[in-house]
């Protein structure tokens, strides 16, 4: 490998630390970030690292060696993403490790470098991953402040604008959607299911028009959710369950100019996720309790959500996940609304052979 020559790129100053237990390595990749106007610290494996990240001011991304003794990269990666989510980080790997990294990537790696590595290619894949990171944040600044400003509109509006306020949370639910490529068209396809569903049921134009708005809506409390709990890709922690608990109530919130002219659509947002046998939430709500846009809704998202990937899962054919809302039904779903559903489903099938 030649010797790296100082370079300028776009993210001078950013803090790195490189983790690698081979010394050359590691000395070699401190001087090819060094020079290139990182800021650059050094650990000889994962408990060194997680002490420096611990005891530092934030550090941008985290350069780190796939194969280490004791504890391996995958488990630094792993305490990373969840102590220090807005720390980027990229693994070095042997030439033959492709599956290991793969699988980094898919616990939240940015990147991965195959060693030996190129004084060049490291150069570009660091700018790479702090460019991501940085976008990544950018992005999530904004979309706080349009959360903060969005409810500040909701209280000043009148009946007259709601047409505009409309506008505007439709493109929060789009800009929540589209930062998630696992969720993206969720809400369409919801809402979709649930007018026909409606329809199957012989509900009026009024509600169906409330059944689409409150499916596209259903989930706008989740743009105050934090990345780290509504990406996960593991089981979530009790503070973190209750965190996305919240998203009904917050968006029944966000909603409530609504509450005169369109009732349902608060209905669908705030009870979307109670059950028939009253355990669900926020409210414990069970059988007639739970207003039937609701119940509509709660059979179309279970739905969509099954035959969807996640991050968390992969997704389940049609067939297992209507034999999954079955098995439910009664307990978690309205047997009447599921039989419309499918009746609602089979047809819209057949429409489209």
């Amino acid at each position: 490998m030649a010797e790296p020559e100082s370079v300028t790129l776009q993210n001078p100053t950013a803090r790195v630390l490189v983790v690698d237990d081979d010394r050359r390595v590691r000395e070699l990749l401190v001087r090819v970030l060094a020079m290139s106007g990182y800021q650059v610290s050094e650990a000889a494996g994962t408990d060194a690292a997680l002490a420096l990240l611990g005891h530092s001011d934030e550090f941008a991304l985290v350069v780190s060696d796939l194969n280490m003794p004791v504890r391996d990269g995958r488990e630094l990666l792993r305490e990373i993403r969840q102590h220090y989510p807005d720390t980027a980080v990229v693994m070095l790997t042997g030439n033959d490790d492709v599956v290991p990294a793969v699988e980094c990537l898919k616990i939240g790696a940015s990147d991965y470098l195959a060693k030996p590595v190129q004084v060049q290619e490291v150069r570009a894949r660091i700018e790479k991953a702090l460019s991501e990171r940085n976008l990544s944040l950018e992005v999530r600044r904004l979309r706080d402040n349009y959360h903060r400003d969005l409810v500040r509109q909701v209280r000043d509006l009148s009946r007259k604008n709601q047409a505009m306020f409309l506008e505007q949370v439709q493109m929060a639910v789009t800009m929540l959607e589209a930062k998630d490529p696992y969720t993206r068209g969720h809400s369409d396809r919801v809402a979709g299911y649930a007018v026909a569903t409606g329809r199957m049921l012989q509900l009026d134009e009024s509600l169906l028009d409330q059944l689409q708005l409150g499916g596209e809506l259903h989930d706008i409390g989740k743009i105050g959710t934090r990345d780290a709990v509504l990406h996960k890709m593991g089981p979530l922690t009790d503070d973190e369950f209750a965190e996305m608990r919240r998203h009904t109530v917050e968006g029944e919130s966000m909603l409530s100019v609504l509450r005169d002219e369109h009732p349902a659509v608060l209905h669908i947002v705030r009870w979307h996720h109670e059950r028939m046998d009253g355990t669900g939430f926020p409210d414990g709500l069970s059988g007639a309790q739970i207003p039937l846009a609701a119940r509509i809704v709660s059979v179309a998202d279970a739905f969509d959500a099954m035959t969807s990937t996640r991050a968390y899962r992969k997704f389940q054919s049609t067939e297992s996940s209507i034999d999954e809302l079955r098995r439910n039904a009664g307990k978690q779903f309205d047997p009447e609304v599921l039989a419309a559903f499918e009746a609602a489903y089979a047809e819209l099938g057949a429409a489209h052979r």
